[in-house]
């Protein structure tokens, strides 16, 4: 009984690391705080994979098992080749809708999923499970641990993640279910030299392709959006740090929240602690402060490349935080919302012109 448990989540888990599950997860962690990001996403897996092992219930119903069995065994080694298939440049599919956090999270995952590998694994797992709601258990308490690793674990990691492992562990897997469900369900009048020869040449031949295709992505530096958003976030939130740390010219004891840079220190903290920033109001005393206004410049250049570069506004809430920081500081105020460069220098450029030249200067020439 427990077993169906047990590789409904090991299949899933594994499936899923890496892939949009993650890159989910980790974008509604900036803007809610994680354990509502975690509930909702719960609660959309279980609706989605409600439906797909309610499915397949009902197909093991209609469909003879010896049937249902060699089609499980085939999906499972599509669903190894379709692990294996190199990735593009994901964007994040979140609703537009304005809805709460855990309601906007949840169907944020329930759409996403939707026709997806892990949906259509629970509707195979389905099909000759004795326990559906086990096989349920299994499924969505899997993609919430991979939701949960893809926070906690992808900036501290960045381009660190094993992602090209990952994959041929969750290709093997998927390989061995669906070739054993196979050999142990196909008539033994199809299990003859001159029909199953040529179905593993072609299996391998197709396997070659798919790892070769990965192997040259990543020779050529081709990086997954989980692996790419994860190491700009980290590497933004490391630098800025440096910069924070030399910005006061004469502060012996950081004031904390109460000033508009120990404010964004204490946001760049809990962005590489992972723990959700909870926004509080500074006392405006920087008038009172000398500060290194080039490194305040630096900040808020390399802040605007960030925000040009991924332009995903819910991911960067933390981001667009510290804007308002910096232009506090430079500006006596914090300037409307980031939507480009030309707009926003629009804006600096009524305000001080010089300053807008100064900003213009550097953004031509950053480099993170």
């Amino acid at each position: 009984m427990i077993q169906e448990m047990i590789r409904a989540f090991l299949l899933i888990f594994i499936a899923e690391m890496g892939d949009k599950t993650q890159i989910l997860a980790m974008a509604f962690a900036t803007k809610f705080p994680i354990k509502k990001v975690l509930l909702g996403m719960g609660v959309g897996i279980l609706l989605n994979h409600g439906l797909a092992v309610a499915l397949g219930s009902y197909l093991s119903r209609m469909v003879p098992l010896g049937t249902i069995q060699i089609i499980a065994g085939v999906a499972f080694v599509g669903f190894a080749l379709w692990t294996l298939k190199p990735d593009g440049a994901e964007e994040d599919e979140e609703p537009k809708m304005q809805l709460g956090p855990i309601a906007t999270v949840a169907l944020a995952f329930f759409l996403g999923e939707l026709g997806d590998k892990t949906q259509l694994t629970a509707i195979t797992l389905a099909t000759d499970a004795r326990f559906p709601l086990l096989v349920l258990a299994g499924t969505v308490s899997a993609m919430i641990a991979t939701g949960t690793l893809g926070i906690i674990v992808g900036k501290k990691l960045g381009g660190k993640i094993p992602e090209l492992g990952i994959k041929f562990l969750a290709a093997s897997i998927f390989m061995f279910f669906g070739l054993q469900k196979l050999s142990q369900t196909i008539p033994a009048r199809f299990l003859r030299v001159n029909i199953v020869l040529p179905c593993l040449i072609i299996l391998a031949l197709a396997l070659f392709y798919m790892v070769r295709s990965l192997i040259i992505q990543r020779r050529a530096g081709v990086q997954s959006a989980l692996v790419t958003r994860a190491k700009l976030l980290h590497d933004y939130y490391l630098h800025l740090k440096e910069d924070l740390d030399t910005i006061c010219l004469d502060c012996s004891v950081c004031q904390g929240n109460r000033c508009a840079v120990g404010g964004s220190k204490e946001i760049v903290r809990s962005a590489l602690a992972d723990q959700a920033w909870q926004e509080q109001s500074t006392v405006a005393n920087y008038e009172k402060k000398p500060f290194a206004e080039e490194k305040v410049v630096d900040c808020l250049v390399d802040t605007l490349w960030l925000l040009g570069t991924i332009q995903d506004e819910k991911s960067l809430t933390n981001a667009h935080l510290i804007k308002d920081q910096m232009e506090t500081i430079l500006l006596g105020q914090p300037l409307s919302k980031f939507e480009n460069v030309e707009s926003y220098l629009s804006q600096v450029r009524e305000v001080n012109a010089g300053l807008a030249a100064k900003i213009e200067a550097r953004v031509k020439g950053t480099v993170l």
